[in-house]
Parts: C-alpha cells; sequence; structure tokens
C-alpha cells in the first residue's frame, strides 16, 4: 500500500472515530481516565441510602425513567428553579430519590469536579438499584451531559396508568421504542409500591361501564378493594408485584397473565396480542432451556432506554450542582 494511501486511509479513520464522538455515542467506562472512581462512588451513596430507605431500589429506578422520557437522559427532572420546574409537573408526582443524586454529586465534586454529569449519575443509581433489588447486574454507557431545560409543560406527554395499550405503544414509539421494551420497562413494577391514587377508576370507575375493571381477577378484587376502599384515603400504598415486591424478576408477568395486574397499564399487556405475545414468552414449557432471558431482555430495554435523547460532546453541561444550571 503506497504511503498516499495509508495517509487517506488514516484520515478516514480519524474521521470516521469524531463523526461517532460528535453523534453522541455513549461508552462504558466514560469516566475511566478523568474520574475512575466515578461508578463506585455513587454504588457506595445508593448502597448507604438502601439502609435507611428500603424503597430506595423502586425510587431511583422511576427516576431514570421519568428524566428519560422528558427531553432525553439529560437530568432534567433534577432542576429546582421554581414551581414551573418540570419536576413538579403531574405526571412526575411520587417521583422522588432527588437526595440520593444530589449525595452522589456532591461527593463526585469532592474528587473529581465539573466531570461527571447528573443524567450519568441518574443512569447509574438506577443500575445500581435494580442490583439491590436482586436483578441483573449490568454496563452503563455513559458520556451524558445534563440538558438547559426545565418546564412543567415538557412531561405533558408521559405514559400515565390510564392510557389505552394503543396510547402506551405510540409514545414508547416516539422514543424509539418497541412494543417488547414496553413490556419489559413495565415490568420494572415488579419492585416497589404504588398509591389508591392510582387505583380509584379501576376499583370504581372503570369506563365505559363503571364499577370494577373485569380484568381483574375475581379472588384479587376483594383484597384490592380491602386496601384501598371507596373514598378511603388515596395515598395508602400497595404493592405493584403482589407477591414479590422486594425482589427484582418476572413474577410481575405471571401476575399479568393471571389478572392480578395492580395498575391498569400493566394489566392491558395482556389485552394487546403483540404485548401478550412478549409476556407469554417468559413462560414456555421450553423457555427456561432454549427461550428468551427476562433478565437479558430487561437490561438490553434499559440500557436502550437510557440513551433517549442524550446530549453528549459539546451539547448540555456539566452541572456543578444537579438541582440548578450552570
Amino acid at each position: 500500500m503506497s504511503k498516499k494511501i495509508m495517509a487517506l486511509v488514516f484520515l478516514l479513520v480519524l474521521s470516521a472515530s469524531f463523526i461517532g464522538i460528535s453523534q453522541g455515542q455513549l461508552t462504558v467506562g466514560f469516566y475511566s481516565n478523568t474520574c475512575p472512581d466515578a461508578e463506585s462512588i455513587v454504588s457506595g451513596v445508593v448502597r448507604n441510602a438502601a439502609q435507611s430507605n428500603s424503597n430506595i431500589s423502586p425510587v431511583l429506578l422511576r427516576l431514570h425513567f421519568h428524566d428519560c422520557f422528558v427531553e432525553g437522559c439529560d437530568g432534567s427532572i433534577l432542576i429546582e428553579n421554581g414551581p414551573n420546574a418540570e419536576r413538579h409537573a403531574f405526571s412526575h408526582q411520587g417521583v422522588g430519590g432527588f437526595e440520593v443524586i444530589d449525595q452522589a454529586k456532591a461527593q463526585l465534586e469532592a474528587t473529581c469536579p465539573g466531570v461527571v454529569s447528573c443524567a450519568d449519575i441518574v443512569a447509574l443509581a438506577a443500575r445500581d438499584a435494580i442490583a439491590l433489588a436482586n436483578g441483573p447486574s449490568y454496563e452503563v454507557p455513559t458520556g451524558r451531559r445534563d440538558g438547559r431545560a426545565s418546564d412543567v409543560s415538557l412531561a405533558a406527554n408521559m405514559p400515565d396508568v390510564s392510557n389505552s395499550i394503543q396510547q402506551l405503544k405510540a409514545k414508547f414509539l416516539q422514543k424509539g421504542l418497541s412494543e417488547k421494551d414496553l413490556v419489559l420497562l413495565s415490568a420494572a413494577h415488579t419492585i416497589g409500591t404504588t398509591a389508591c391514587f392510582f387505583m380509584t377508576d379501576r376499583l370504581y370507575n372503570f369506563s365505559p361501564a363503571g364499577g370494577s375493571d373485569p380484568a381483574i381477577n375475581p379472588d384479587f378484587l376483594p383484597e384490592l378493594q380491602s386496601v384501598c376502599p371507596q373514598n378511603g384515603d388515596v395515598n395508602v400504598r400497595l404493592p405493584m408485584d403482589r407477591g414479590s415486591e422486594q425482589t427484582f424478576d418476572n413474577h410481575i408477568l405471571e401476575n399479568i397473565r393471571n389478572g392480578f395486574a395492580v395498575l391498569a397499564s400493566d394489566a392491558k399487556l395482556y389485552e394487546d396480542e403483540t404485548t401478550r405475545i412478549v409476556v407469554d414468552s417468559y413462560f414456555g414449557m421450553l423457555t427456561p432451556i432454549f427461550g428468551t432471558s427476562f433478565e437479558a431482555d430487561f437490561v438490553e430495554s434499559i440500557v436502550k432506554m437510557g440513551q433517549i435523547g442524550v446530549k453528549t460532546g459539546s451539547n448540555g453541561e456539566i452541572r456543578r450542582v444537579c438541582t440548578a444550571f450552570n
């Protein structure tokens, strides 16, 4: 190969690498040189938080989901800039874990100032939270930068428990997520609780005929109604995965198949042919031998979700504190 051709090949490879960077590709171990202890610092903060709050795993997992579905995974939900901040949107009610992200950020700033984004902390904390709930361990591609927008109006189109299955599929598709991703990311409800507030219509005023949702197993209905009585305290909480709310597993999909789904949006996964096939795919007779792995598929979906609308390179910023723009 002549020197001219070799030089041309080198330039093409070099330019391709720069194109990859400009396209905003995330990489595993992004901070290995600039802040080598970044991931272990986040893990330590999450572990400490779990010692005083047994519910922190689902809280941090939900925070990651809600961040990514508005303006992409850019930490926009963390901003506290008054009553119109995104975090105060109706669709974000009950979202928490902000103090854990703030603690991790403070430790990272003391160790590697101006290096690790809040958006990456959210993604890493969710990963660590899943592992603490006996879920799968996985590597998180990092390199996100923090967004510069935060407004309640931006969260207007979040997926909602009252959405039809068609609406849910459309909202996920809009973010580049498939029907399979919808099932798997909904299965994150395998850990954590929900409030009776989200159950009232399903139990007592189910559209269009009123009464209770006929999809609820008759053996399960009295149990739900005893926890969430009509005109009762809507702040009372109940597990979203009856019988396995502390462990990250596919038990919630089994509940969905048998009419024991707590949330209406979860139950609807079994009413649609496409999503029902996905749910059933984890329970075939030969699935343990030849079938797909729920844990592996979930990891694929959450890593995919974690790359929605990411800002990298010269886009966005690295916040000094997660609650305020620089």
